[in-house]
């Protein structure tokens, strides 16, 4: 499908400087830009590639004031903020390649299964029994939704999601492959015999409303109680959560990241890939964690940034691995100190 610079600028709210009849039936980034794309410059650092660029709409700030000229075969579309105009796009973008309402061969669905309207089931996924899907829910194929589960208005499933009985997923979430969500917390004690026996995982995982989760991530369900990811919450591919964790509202993990049980992460946290988080903690809001870093008790301190392992306030971890580094050299002068001295 093909939009002119003047229907981009309508929805946009922006100004056609240029060829408002000009068309686009694709997107690119400036510096790869093709005839017929649109792209945007946000990041001014790539200014240059606005002046040799082949794309045919850019979308940039209404401050934006070229230093040369632009080419001829590109028109300008201003906006407030170019980065959240283009986002927007690309969901208008992202919503024409949504899948029909339908519910393709081979699906099963329960007879005590409630389905909403307008809504997507794709060949080979299972609904369980007294499951409730929402209006205009989207479930690609081979996709598990188990017993009492409840998926809210507007939610996206994709392939190969397994969502175990009685969880509850709020509306307008977002669950990309091969997610699992509800399935059993890492709960064994040992007997008198030294072997471990497993304590049953009776609780249940809980995503309230906007909470994306990506790719292969697990959540697991709590012991008792539920597993709660609130409002908002954003979880990258591979990133584990265990039994009775809680998840503050708008709080963002990266991929490898992992919390182990009972651990509470407040409002607007952000935590980098691979770091560790341990149970039975509490991270204060809008705490930021470095990439790779390990916390191994509560963050008391909202604003907190950490980096390290164990993790420390960035600014003396920083001053710490000066130190580090220089401990060769502190070495090699106290062994001639030392060879002085005797």
């Amino acid at each position: 499908m093909e939009f002119s610079a003047e229907q981009i600028a309508g929805i946009l709210e922006g100004e056609v400087h240029g060829n408002e009849q000009v068309t686009v039936s694709g997107l690119s980034k400036i510096e790869e830009g093709q005839p017929n794309t649109l792209t945007f410059l946000s990041n001014m650092k790539y200014e240059p590639h606005i002046y040799e660029t082949k794309a045919s709409i850019a979308i940039v700030a209404k401050t934006f004031i070229p230093t040369k000229s632009i080419p001829s075969t590109l028109t300008l579309v201003k906006v407030e903020d170019p980065y959240s105009c283009f986002a927007k796009l690309l969901e208008v973008y992202n919503q024409m390649h949504q899948k029909a309402p339908q519910i393709e061969r081979n699906a099963f669905i329960a007879d005590s299964a409630k389905i909403g309207e307008e809504v997507y089931i794709g060949a080979n996924a299972y609904i369980g029994e007294n499951a409730v899907i929402g209006n205009n829910v989207k479930i690609y194929p081979n996709s598990f939704i188990g017993d009492n589960v409840k998926v809210g208005d507007g939610t996206t499933i994709h392939p190969n999601v397994s969502i175990y009985h009685e969880c509850v997923i709020g509306k307008s979430c977002l669950i990309h492959a091969g997610a699992v969500i509800g399935s059993d917390g890492f709960g064994f004690a040992p007997n008198e015999k030294g072997e471990f026996q497993k304590v049953p995982q009776i609780g249940n995982v809980i995503l309230e409303d906007h909470v994306d989760v990506g790719a292969n991530a697990t959540i697991d369900r709590a012991t008792l109680g539920s597993t709660v990811l609130r409002r908002g919450v954003k979880i990258d591919n591979l990133v584990q959560i265990a039994h009775n964790v809680e998840i503050g509202i708008n709080s963002a993990m990266a991929a490898q990241a992992g919390v182990a049980g009972s651990t509470k992460i407040g409002k607007s946290v952000l935590v980098g890939g691979q770091v560790g988080i341990s149970g039975h903690i509490k991270i204060s809001d809008y705490t930021q964690i470095v990439a790779q870093s390990g916390v191994p008790g509560s963050v008391k301190k909202p604003n907190t940034t950490l980096m390290g392992s164990p993790a420390i306030p960035m600014d003396d971890y920083k001053k710490s691995f000066v130190g580090f580094r220089r401990l060769p050299s502190i070495l090699k002068r106290l062994q001639e100190i030392e060879e002085k001295l005797k």
